[in-house]
């Protein structure tokens, strides 16, 4: 699995202590040093089947100060997927991508769902 984390964010903190709790094996990667290209962006959001806009941070302040509240709707994938290989901080985190699934942001129990129990959608 990949694991794309900002390291200073409390929630990409809490990710991978949980990850490393359950002894999941991950590839760690900094979303700071290393961005996601468009290409990785589109994969991953087709991959998903969630819509694109999911992929942003809608917290950050830099989707804040761009307004992209009300500029996303009006923007085609091709300009949303460039504005989010653009700068990292407008990509949702923590990032976690297997071979058949994406999982956006930290949600303790979507990631036990997914990733622990016996019965989880392969």
């Amino acid at each position: 699995m990949l694991f794309l984390c900002y390291p200073k964010c409390s929630t990409c903190r809490k990710a991978k202590a949980w990850l490393e709790a359950n002894g999941l094996a991950y590839e760690l990667r900094d979303i700071q040093l290393e961005k996601p290209s468009a290409a990785e962006l589109e994969g991953w959001q087709q991959q998903s089947g969630l819509p694109l806009r999911r992929f942003f941070n809608t917290s950050g302040l830099q989707y804040r100060s761009l307004g992209l509240k009300d500029r996303l709707p009006q923007m085609g994938e091709a300009e949303q997927i460039a504005l989010l290989a653009s700068d990292e901080m407008l990509v949702k985190r923590p990032l976690l991508i297997g071979e058949d699934f994406v999982l956006l942001g930290f949600n303790e129990e979507e990631w036990t769902q997914r990733l622990l129990t016996e019965d989880r959608p392969k």
